[in-house]
């Protein structure tokens, strides 16, 4: 731990997602599934205990059920090391009956765990990024800047302010102003195209977060990025913490440099995923010296028995019977029939694509029996008169649209619980005998 400091993390995880609907409409959006076998929250999550930071704080609050139960099953820290545990921390209404009102009155509802554990540093990070970052290097810059607080930063591009906190600095990475989501900004130095944006991921020294959160409760504010850190440019001594500095180990030279993505939208979300695939992808999933965690899982190898596969993931259990995938995206125990094709799709779990079935560009949420020769992604219109469709034309099919057909019970697929496990049962789907 950098400087021997003791440092407590807070995870803003109660992000309701309306822009990632309708796969949000039964989970919040930390807990949205990525790739073959994570979830969203997964990547703070193993960056916090890659970074040796134990003692986390997990805050919670629209349709939290699944993201609670994959915490319990996927993060359970050692029980003999007091100070080493990730736990979910609902709204407690201590202070009255109200939910979160912001981030900061999040943390502000919970700052009895501040004053009774005492740590020298609290960190505070989102929930919702896919990325991977040695936050001990954070605190390193933190401690030598002499900083009340700190701000993770990276550049965006102008017309994309209006979605960010967005920060000026002097000479010395020291914050000059700070304006969340402003409609027009000026670019940061260097710069014609690009203003300098917060990452929604903060350095507190723990006695100063104390007394801000104390005096934003007697004057109303909530927010960390409308209230809190604007406050505080100056009052106090807020630095930049460059996101493009931080060295993770075991980086390939083909992966992009300083990678992040806010998978905020239907569309971040999709293309965040493949950039994961190939054989030299943006951002390698496998780096076995920064791990990102994901939950147990003891389904079955995935199985194909015949096809054409180009550059695509097949989650375990699965089963690929003569079909044609290409860029896709396969999680968890499904089965894609004889002659069907999938082209840049997500398919989450226990879905079935059936026998001739074409998609394409598009999002199959869990638990879909897909009929036999259906077509998605290819009539526009039509798709629009029955699902969500991004203006870039991506499909997204909610969880259950299709349901299953009665099935004789196949010992490949999940075991009839998994989906309750998580929060987020439909009816069960086995493949026909």
């Amino acid at each position: 731990m950098p400087a021997n400091r003791n440092v407590l993390a807070f995870v803003m995880a109660g992000g309701e997602g309306s822009r990632l609907h309708p796969l949000t409409a039964n989970r919040c959006k930390p807990a949205v599934p990525f790739n073959g076998k994570h979830r969203i929250v997964d990547f703070v999550l193993s960056n916090l205990v890659n970074s040796e930071i134990y003692s986390i704080y997990l805050l919670v609050q629209y349709k939290s059920q699944s993201l609670i139960e994959h915490v319990r099953q996927s993060w359970t820290m050692a029980r003999f090391i007091p100070q080493h545990f990730i736990t979910v921390v609902p709204p407690q209404m201590r202070h009255g009956p109200a939910w979160f009102q912001g981030t900061a009155d999040a943390v502000y509802q919970n700052i009895h765990l501040i004053e009774s554990m005492q740590p020298d540093i609290v960190a505070v990070f989102g929930a919702d990024h896919i990325y991977r970052m040695d936050v001990r290097q954070m605190i390193d810059f933190h401690i030598k800047s002499n900083a009340h607080a700190s701000v993770a930063t990276i550049p965006v591009e102008l017309d994309q302010c209006d979605q960010f906190g967005i920060v000026h600095i002097d000479d010395n990475h020291r914050i000059v102003d700070f304006k969340e989501k402003p409609k027009t900004t000026q670019p940061m130095p260097g710069s014609r195209t690009h203003a300098l944006a917060s990452m929604g991921n903060y350095i507190f020294n723990a006695d100063v977060l104390l007394r801000q959160l104390k005096r934003m409760h007697e004057s109303g504010e909530t927010d960390f990025g409308k209230h809190i850190l604007p406050s505080m440019v100056n009052s106090h001594k807020l630095v930049a913490y460059d996101f493009a500095t931080n060295e993770i180990p075991g980086t390939e030279p083909y992966e992009e440099h300083a990678y992040w993505r806010d998978v905020g939208t239907i569309d971040a979300y999709y293309q965040a995923h493949f950039d994961t695939l190939g054989a030299q992808p943006k951002f390698r999933m496998t780096n076995r010296r920064w791990p990102i965690y994901a939950s147990p899982d003891q389904a079955e190898s995935a199985q194909i028995e015949n096809g054409v596969i180009n550059r695509s993931v097949v989650g375990s259990g699965s089963i690929i019977d003569g079909a044609e995938l290409d860029h896709a995206m396969l999680r968890r125990s499904v089965l894609v029939e004889r002659g069907a094709r999938l082209e840049h799709c997500i398919v989450m779990e226990r879905s079935r694509i059936g026998r001739g079935a074409q998609v394409r560009n598009a999002i199959i949420d869990q638990d879909n029996d897909i009929p036999p020769d259906e077509r998605i992604g290819f009539d526009l219109e039509q798709d629009r008169r029955r699902f969500p469709v991004t203006p870039s034309g991506i499909v997204v099919v909610p969880a259950g649209s299709y349901p299953a057909r009665v099935r004789a019970r196949s010992p490949f697929l999940a075991p009839l619980d998994e989906a309750a496990q998580f929060g987020e049962a439909v009816p069960r789907m086995e493949v026909l005998a």
